[in-house]
């Protein structure tokens, strides 16, 4: 995660972070973060989370959030961290879809390269990331307060809404946000099956600088897709999260129905713009069925992968209605 150049200074600022923690706390003798916790009013909670357990105690107030999707189950259920990793994309500190909700809340770098320094300096009693993301700072985070962490990210936003909505004493909330998407779910199949579009075969592809993907089922998309029924090509129709393709698999890329998206990194080049103007120019793109028909769709990258939460979840619901239902 952290560049070896990046080491030394890394390690000087855990340093610094803890020698101010001991200042702190010098008065009234040395805790861990869990034991302060379980000092403050409210019922500590036992949260069982990819790093082990960790003691929550009551309500937290001052929550600090490392992922997107584990931001997107905060605001679902009213919760506002005080900190939060910007957005990869989108061409600001937050996601578009985001944006105004997060006044006040303070930017702690990426979810790649988190600022413990920021991180600390927001007294937080409570830390929720993600072990694909930080596994390598969770030391350091759990010294500066509680910290909970999911175990994967991609498709398993749901689990993980689960886990961070009950770290923060909402679990019944969580519990209702889960039942309104599974609601809406089972609406969509019910009109996909009216319509005779159950068996509808849907492509999903990713321009990205330097690269082109076909997202397979166990990914953020496949596992919505999946949920309301719709089914995959057959060459996409496998248990695995993407795959990077050269020209040649274009025609791996055809269905019924073909949704694309492309990745631009905030402050970043266009270049992936460019590869996507490069591959749907080309013959190949153009011979594709779901092309000639008018149904490949252009979609929103951040809604259909970056973001990765229940709220893009329910934008992307948004999309499978507005072009694949009549109304």
């Amino acid at each position: 995660m952290f560049k070896k150049p990046a080491q030394k200074r890394l390690r000087l600022l855990i340093s610094g972070i803890l020698s101010a923690a001991l200042l702190i706390t010098a008065g009234c003798g040395a805790q861990s973060s869990e034991d302060k916790a379980s000092n403050n009013k409210g019922q500590t909670t036992v949260v069982k989370h990819a790093m082990g357990e960790t003691k929550v105690a009551g309500k937290p107030k001052r929550v600090v959030v490392l992922t997107n999707e584990g931001l997107e189950a905060l605001l679902s259920v009213g919760v506002k961290p005080v900190g939060a990793v910007r957005a990869f994309s989108g061409g600001g500190t937050w996601y578009p879809h985001l944006k105004a909700e997060m006044k006040g809340v303070k930017d702690v770098g990426l979810e790649t390269q988190p600022n413990l320094e920021a991180i600390a300096a927001l007294k937080p009693d409570l830390i929720i990331g993600n072990k694909v993301r930080q596994e390598k700072v969770y030391n350091h985070l759990s010294a500066i307060a509680p910290t909970v962490f999911a175990e994967q990210l991609s498709g398993d936003w749901q689990n993980n809404l689960k886990l961070y909505t009950t770290a923060v004493g909402k679990k019944e909330a969580g519990e209702k946000v889960i039942a309104d998407f599974d609601k809406r779910v089972n609406h969509i199949q019910d009109q996909l099956k009216e319509q005779g579009k159950q068996d509808t075969k849907v492509s999903v592809v990713r321009f990205l600088p330097g690269q082109t993907r076909i997202y397979y089922k166990d990914s953020f998309p496949g596992v919505i897709l999946d949920q309301v029924g719709l089914k995959r090509p057959k060459s996409q129709d496998k248990n695995e999260f993407a795959q990077e393709v050269t020209k040649e698999r274009i025609p791996d890329m055809d269905g019924d129905a073909l949704f694309y998206f492309t990745y631009q990194e905030t402050g970043g080049s266009n270049e992936g713009s460019e590869v996507e103007k490069e591959w749907t120019h080309d013959a190949l793109w153009k011979k594709l069925q779901a092309v000639k028909s008018d149904h490949a769709y252009k979609v929103d990258d951040i809604i259909w992968t970056t973001a990765g939460g229940v709220k893009a979840a329910n934008l992307l619901l948004d999309d499978i209605e507005k072009y694949l239902i009549k109304k």
